[in-house]
């Protein structure tokens, strides 16, 4: 945790900054640590364990803007940087853009607790830790005569920050993770190695799933057996809950005002159209407690609240920070997402299959793009062919093409499966007329 005696040297050293030719500053100081042990064939593979303690400031100095970081965190060193960081970002170009924002859309403070720190954190002890990720993999090695090997890992890791800026903002943050992981590698047929994961996390200890990991893994590795291609056509797609954030994630990008600044976007001067289907609702929720992802302000210190992305396939909101609000002399939002949800339909994936009669389930995505100016993406995709509602033939090396405003337009049902420790809480989707590209 961030100490009195800690906040009171974060202030000492924003003050010095300021006295020595920063004209406005911005600072964090903060402490993490995180653990991780990884199992092989059920034997220690990897072990990792670290600490860090560091201070960061952000320097606007006649008119240019650096940044410097240490964990040197004594007063005598500490001034001797800070000095040599001043002196350093004057030889920066200069860049007016580069400001702090308004202090009137500051986060000030007053709200409960996200409970997002796990209180019983330091006291789990490593063979708790190792003896789970040894679970884990047990739940693989032997478990079928298809098998060639597995792994396994556990996490977890801790985090705290301060964070000031001198025209007012104060604030504080903390946070814990677990998680558990479990990866099968089988043998197919011929030289084919298939192989599946999975994983469960949590910010509470407590909470975490800590079984049937690894025979999750296990069960997806031996669905892929017999996988081939079949005939290129244009038919429905259902994208499980695992993978359905990887088709969101361009969209996301393109919202960034990093992208609209650059005319990097396909969604470049689109906020307030009608872009994607009447069944794409994307709402960003960041007040949701004991949930990963939650916070009261972005990395600038800007307020956060619920806003809703897309409305019905209208595009409300860009994702825009100082810098970019400025360029673009438009206002600022937050920096970017919190907690993104698309509204739960009806139907679970089973519902989605049947809603689908005849297409393709995709279970992963191997490789590809998405071009960001466009929209024009193509993706190698594995899974499942659906023949009257039900998954029948596992299926690879296909791709899927289009674009991503076509594609969203053709979004017809969302499931009600969505991952709820995850910061996107994105269910299994269901799209119709995908290209699909097989045989």
């Amino acid at each position: 945790m961030i100490t009195d005696k800690q906040k009171k040297f974060a202030q000492w050293a924003m003050d010095y900054a300021l006295k020595n030719g920063c004209q406005a500053a911005r600072l964090s100081l903060y402490n993490n640590s995180n653990t991780s042990f990884e199992i092989r064939d059920m034997k220690m593979d990897k072990l990792q364990q670290a600490s860090e303690n560091g201070l960061s400031i952000q320097m606007f100095v006649d008119g240019r803007f650096g940044s410097i970081s240490t964990n040197r965190l004594e007063k005598e060193e500490l001034e001797k940087f800070i000095k040599n960081g001043i002196e350093s970002t004057r030889y920066l170009a200069e860049d007016k853009a580069r400001t702090l924002p308004d202090e009137s859309i500051y986060y000030k403070g007053g709200k409960p607790d996200l409970q997002l720190y796990d209180q019983k954190f330091p006291g789990i002890q490593p063979d708790d830790k190792v003896a789970l990720a040894m679970r884990v993999c047990d739940e693989i090695m032997g478990k079928d005569p298809h098998v060639i090997s597995s792994s396994s890992s556990y996490s977890d890791g801790d985090s705290f920050s301060y964070r000031i800026a001198s025209n007012g903002f104060e604030g504080e943050t903390s946070g814990s993770y677990f998680s558990l992981f479990g990866e099968a590698s089988i043998k197919g047929e011929g030289d084919a190695r298939p192989g599946a994961y999975w994983y469960e996390s949590s910010l509470y200890f407590d909470t975490l799933k800590k079984d049937g990991i690894g025979k999750k893994a296990l069960e997806r590795a031996l669905q892929k057996l017999g996988q081939q291609k079949t005939a290129s056509a244009k038919m429905p797609m259902v994208v499980d809950f695992v993978n359905a954030g990887r088709l969101l994630s361009p969209v996301i990008s393109a919202i960034y005002g990093s992208s609209i600044q650059q005319k990097d976007s396909f969604l470049l001067n689109k906020k307030g159209e009608k872009v994607f289907s009447d069944k794409m609702t994307l709402i960003d929720e960041p007040h949701l407690v004991k949930s990963s992802g939650a916070r009261y302000f972005d990395n600038e210190g800007v307020a956060t609240k619920k806003i809703r992305v897309f409305d019905a396939g209208t595009l409300e909101t860009y994702y825009i920070d100082t810098y970019n609000a400025n360029k673009l002399n438009m206002p600022q939002t937050i920096s970017s997402p919190s907690i993104l949800t698309i509204p739960p339909g009806t139907k679970d994936l089973n519902g989605l299959l049947q809603s689908a009669g005849k297409g393709i389930l995709v279970t992963g995505f191997n490789g590809g793009n998405c071009n960001s100016t466009t929209g024009d993406f193509s993706y190698g995709i594995e899974g499942f062919l659906i023949e009257n509602g039900k998954t029948t033939q596992p299926v690879n090396e296909m791709n899927i093409t289009g674009n991503m405003i076509e594609l969203w337009n053709n979004l017809m049902e969302s499931g009600n499966d969505a991952r709820l420790s995850s910061s996107w809480r994105i269910p299994s989707l269901l799209f119709d007329n995908v290209d699909f590209s097989g045989m």
